[in-house]
């Protein structure tokens, strides 16, 4: 088999570790802010963060036309600096967030898919991860 490429996306947050952590990590912050653009929401998230620990969200178009559930299993979870997962389809996700003076960097870190070309899912989880840092910094 071969090693499924890597995609790397990368935002910087002005806040605190723990708001970003919590933002990250709690589902009623997850609906809030996973989604890559105004016409998609997540009505449902499910979060048990720990190793083996799994969690769902459910990701669907607000006109009804389509959704689907990012879901998988934790593999690695170290408080307010990693986090690995591995999804349903089998690849692989990490994140870091990194403290830089009054800012957070979040590295995410995943597998590609086969269906969808390398730009359209970097620029899917690159919108998601920028929906995060606007959310996050306006609480």
């Amino acid at each position: 088999m071969e090693k499924e490429e890597q995609i790397t996306v990368q935002t910087t947050v002005h806040s605190n570790i723990e708001a970003v952590w919590n933002t990250w990590t709690e589902p009623k912050h997850i609906e809030k802010w996973n989604t890559p653009s105004d016409d998609w929401h997540t009505p449902k998230a499910e979060n048990d963060l720990r190793e083996g620990g799994r969690f769902t969200s459910r990701m669907e178009a607000k006109d009804g036309s389509m959704g689907f559930d990012f879901s998988g299993v934790y593999t690695q979870v170290i408080p307010h600096n990693h986090i690995a997962y591995t999804l349903d389809d089998d690849r692989k996700v990490t994140i870091d967030f990194k403290k830089q003076d009054d800012t957070i960097a979040i590295t995410e870190t995943f597998e590609a898919e086969n269906e969808n070309s390398i730009d359209m899912q970097r620029d899917g989880w690159q919108a998601i991860l920028d929906n995060f840092k606007k959310y996050t910094e306006s609480l």
